[in-house]
C-alpha cells in the first residue's frame, strides 16, 4: 500500500493520473460539454451544471460544493469524471447552513437520475462526492454505490451526544472514500478523522501529506486560498487520482 502511494505520489507530481490501469496526463481530463439547467428539487429552485460523457454513462456522480461556496468550484472534477463515462452533476446546494436541507436536495436528485430521465436515460447507480460541507450532506444523503468525503466536515449539534456526520457514519453501509487534508481551522480540526471508526464499510481513508483544504476543490479561489492555505498541483491530483478510483471501482 505504502509503495503504491509512493508511485501515485510521483506519478502526481508528473501531472499524471491512472485510470484502469492506463496512465493519462491532468491536462487531457478537461473541455467537456456542460449543460446548465433549473431544477425544482425538494421544493426549491436548484442551479445546476450537467456534464454529460459523449457515450452512454457508466453511472452518474452528483458533486457537493463546500460551505458559502457554489457548483463552479466543482467545476474540474466534474469534468474529469464525465471524460471517463460519467454523468457529472455540479448543483448549487439550497441551504446554507441545513446540512440535513442539503442532503434531501441530494437524495431528491439520485430518486430524480433513477427514475425520470431528466438528464437523459435514467441511470441507476450514483455515486456521491462532497467537498468540505458538502461531504457531510453528501453522507447524510448516501444510498449509492459510494461515498467520496473531499476534507469533509462535521456538525455539532445541540442536546446531541455526538456530531451529526459521526452518528450517520456508524449506520452506514455505503462504501465509502475519505481523502483528508491534516488538522487545521478549516476542515475543524480534521472533523471527518472520527468517521472511520464507525463506518462499517470504509474502502480508503487517505491523509494527503501537507494538503490544505484548498486542494480539494477545483477549481478554488483566491478567497478559499487566503482562508486556508495554497493549492499544489501534485496533491491536487492524488485527489483527482482518488475520485477516478471511485468511479472505476463503484461505476464500471
Amino acid at each position: 500500500m505504502k509503495t503504491m502511494y509512493k508511485f501515485r505520489l510521483l506519478l502526481a507530481a508528473m501531472g499524471l493520473v491512472i485510470v484502469h490501469g492506463h496512465v493519462f496526463a491532468v491536462q487531457a481530463l478537461s473541455k467537456v460539454n456542460v449543460q446548465t439547467l433549473v431544477l425544482q428539487v425538494n421544493g426549491a429552485k436548484v442551479e445546476m451544471d450537467a456534464y454529460p460523457p459523449t457515450a452512454t454513462p457508466t453511472g452518474a456522480a452528483i458533486l457537493a460544493h463546500g460551505g458559502f461556496r457554489n457548483r463552479k468550484t466543482m467545476a474540474e472534477h466534474a469534468q474529469a469524471l464525465a471524460a471517463r463515462g460519467v454523468l457529472a452533476l455540479a448543483p448549487n446546494l439550497p441551504c446554507q447552513f441545513d446540512h440535513r436541507c442539503n442532503a434531501r436536495a441530494i437524495a431528491e436528485l439520485v430518486h430524480q437520475l433513477r427514475g425520470a430521465e431528466t438528464f437523459g436515460p435514467k441511470v441507476q447507480r450514483v455515486m456521491l462526492v462532497g467537498f468540505s460541507a458538502g461531504g457531510l450532506s453528501s453522507l447524510l444523503a448516501a444510498d449509492t454505490p459510494g461515498v467520496v468525503g473531499l476534507d469533509a466536515f462535521d456538525q455539532s449539534l445541540p442536546n446531541a451526544s455526538e456530531n451529526l456526520g459521526l452518528a450517520a457514519a456508524s449506520r452506514l453501509a455505503t462504501e465509502t472514500l475519505l481523502m483528508r487534508a491534516p488538522a487545521s481551522r478549516c476542515n475543524a480540526q480534521s472533523a471527518s478523522a472520527p468517521w472511520r471508526s464507525q463506518l462499517k464499510a470504509l474502502w480508503r481513508d487517505e491523509l494527503i501529506a501537507g494538503a490544505s483544504h484548498s486542494d480539494f476543490q477545483a477549481p478554488t479561489d483566491w478567497m478559499c486560498r487566503l482562508a486556508c492555505g495554497e493549492t499544489n498541483a501534485s496533491r491536487q491530483a492524488l485527489v483527482r487520482q482518488g475520485l477516478l478510483d471511485a468511479a472505476a471501482r463503484w461505476l464500471p
